[in-house]
Formats: C-alpha cells, sequence, structure tokens
C-alpha cells in the first residue's frame, strides 16, 4: 500500500504559492514540491494531489491524507454534482478550479484510493512535515 501526505499553502490568497507530498511505500519515502506565482491555496491543495498521483503506480492501493477538507470532499462528494450539472455549482456558478478537478477525477478512477481528511496542526508527524514543505516551496522565488 502507498500512503501520500499532501498539502498546498499560499503566502498571499492568492499571491506565491506552494504544494509538497509526502509519498510512503514498503520502502521508500518520495519527497515532491513545486511552486507557483499569483495562485490559490485551493490550487495548491489539488496540485499537491495531483503531482504525488503521477508519481505513484496507479494499480497499488493507495491512501491519501489531506488537510483540505476542499479536496476531500470535492473529490469523494461534490464533484459526481458538479460533473451532473455541467460543472456548475449548486448555486449555478462555474465550479472554480476546474481544469484540476478534471485532472484529479481523471487520475481518482484510474485509481484504488482511499481518501482521508487530517486535522491540520494537531501533531500527525507526516502531515506536519509536508506543511512545512508547501510553506519552503511557497516562498521559493
Amino acid at each position: 500500500m502507498i500512503k501520500i501526505y499532501t498539502d498546498g499553502s499560499c503566502l498571499k490568497n492568492p499571491g506565491n504559492g506552494g504544494w509538497a507530498a509526502i509519498i510512503c511505500t514498503d520502502n521508500e519515502v518520495k519527497k515532491i514540491s513545486g511552486s507557483e506565482k499569483d495562485t490559490t491555496n485551493n490550487r495548491m491543495e489539488l496540485m499537491a494531489t495531483i503531482n504525488a498521483l503521477k508519481e505513484v503506480n496507479s494499480e497499488d492501493l493507495i491512501e491519501i491524507y489531506t488537510d483540505s477538507k476542499y479536496v476531500k470532499n470535492g473529490i469523494t462528494d461534490w464533484i459526481h454534482n458538479w460533473i451532473k450539472n455541467n460543472w456548475k455549482t449548486s448555486s449555478k456558478e462555474d465550479v472554480k478550479n476546474k481544469d484540476l478537478w478534471v485532472q484529479l477525477h481523471d487520475l481518482n478512477n484510474n485509481s484504488k484510493i482511499k481518501w482521508n481528511w487530517v486535522k491540520a496542526h494537531a501533531g500527525n508527524p507526516l502531515n506536519e512535515e509536508v506543511d512545512l514543505l508547501a510553506k519552503k516551496a511557497a516562498s521559493l522565488d
């Protein structure tokens, strides 16, 4: 089984952002991160998950741990209605970050993923570490 911890960060929202993931397999830990200018925290949360899933074998069982309810609820619940309603929210507005949601939806459908929400800054060591990695990525020019 693969365990993935993800996080996104934005110095100002919008502003310079960073994303990070820690990917744990049986005998390896891989840390990835990246940054973007003029972005949002939610985009960085999505980018962390998308980039992590691109790094792993979709045949393996995957557990994702995120402290973003936006990501967890979006991919496990809200996305079904968004697709059914032609990418409109319940208030008939366009879904924000549709480009990333489409990518994540495709990755999710081609993998066996258990989605887990973890409370931020609550002492979970890997969640704390991935938070620091995302903040560090956001602060790079």
